[in-house]
């Protein structure tokens, strides 16, 4: 059995969130285990600012946060580059 990859997406329920959990869930493997995180609970919000994120939508793969979310929104190039999409 192959391993997981692990995708948090962070989202506050905005229309750009929304866009960017589509896009996560088409590049999304068979392996991708995808989580869709409500920025409005404290503890999610408490786990983002672990990994860096300043702004919404973000996604973190492998518990690192993907380049594109680091200043700016999700780009499907780098959320590939990052490994969405590949088998773990």
């Amino acid at each position: 059995m192959s391993e997981k990859r692990t995708i948090e997406v962070f989202s506050a329920d905005c229309p750009a969130c929304k866009e960017t959990i589509e896009l996560v869930n088409q590049l999304a493997c068979p392996s991708c285990e995808v989580s869709v995180l409500d920025m409005h609970d404290a503890t999610v919000a408490g786990r983002a600012k672990e990994l860096g994120v300043t702004s919404v939508p973000a996604v973190a793969i492998n518990g690192e946060l993907a380049g594109c979310c680091t200043g700016r929104g999700p780009d499907a190039d780098m959320l590939q580059a990052a490994g969405l999409g590949q088998p773990a």
